[in-house]
């Protein structure tokens, strides 16, 4: 399939941003879901950039992280609040800037609008109201960490973050006995150590991996068995942002890295 953008030979010209409307249609509005870098200010893309210089309007989870972020590149936008506590009462302020014809950024903190984020309640609803939306494709955390862990990654199950309580996070670790898939979930640096002791005692030879700070400065992988890395977890502090893959039943051992 074809990329846009780019330089090379053979491949298309950038689409414009807000391409002309079916006469139908009603307004002229587009919402864009503009992924942004998870930690490295470097991972966008151009057409990113292009798609946010170009917005009437940034939806933005949070406005100035965000700023910062426009700053770096040198864009000047107007931005709007648009995060999981308030999405209920923006909505029909976005609907609104949509209806009147606006081009619409949505961006979230880090990563991809409506993974893990706020922005599938907006994007069901700019579909609903008969507005085309432009998903951009950009930075996710599941995917670097799924492929840096060394587990297959030909089929995987993408789980978000493991639940808080004690007894639905074991009933989602124990679901994993017979799943052949490897399975990524999002965990807190406050959990990790928690998740990992339930892990090794339900399943204490699978392989795992813990992804912590991808694309930024002190990113490292941990491997091993659930039960050596519950075992060089256990009692430590442990900061930032972390991914943690669990290899599916039947997956070959891990080269072993502890932290």
């Amino acid at each position: 399939m074809p990329r846009r953008g780019g330089s090379g030979g053979g491949q298309e010209p950038p689409r414009e941003a807000a391409p002309p409307r079916a006469p139908d249609a009603p307004g002229a509005g587009r919402l864009c879901l503009v992924p942004t870098p998870i930690g490295n200010l470097e991972d966008i893309t151009l057409r990113a950039l292009r798609v946010l210089a170009e917005a009437d309007l940034v939806a933005a989870e949070d406005t100035r992280r965000t700023g910062r972020l426009l700053a770096h590149h040198g864009i000047q936008a107007r931005q709007m609040s648009f995060h999981e506590h308030n999405e209920r009462r923006q909505l029909p302020r976005l609907l609104d800037a949509l209806a009147a014809g606006r081009r619409v950024a949505l961006v979230s903190d880090a990563g991809t609008p409506g993974v893990n984020d706020p922005g599938f309640r907006a994007l069901r609803a700019a579909l609903e109201a008969g507005h085309p939306v432009e998903v951009l494709p950009g930075p996710t955390a599941l995917v670097p960490a799924l492929l840096g862990s060394g587990l297959p990654c030909d089929r995987f199950r993408f789980e978000g973050y493991l639940p808080r309580r004690e007894g639905q996070r074991r009933n989602a670790l124990a679901a994993l006995a017979g799943e052949e898939r490897s399975t990524v979930f999002y965990e807190t640096p406050q959990r990790v150590a928690r998740s990992l002791a339930v892990l090794a005692e339900l399943l204490p030879d699978r392989p795992v991996a813990v992804a912590r700070e991808l694309t930024k400065l002190h990113e490292e992988f941990w491997r091993g068995t659930a039960a050596e890395l519950a075992a060089a977890l256990a009692g430590r502090a442990v900061k930032g942002e972390l991914v943690l893959v669990v290899g599916g039943a039947g997956a070959r051992p891990l080269p072993r890295r502890l932290p």
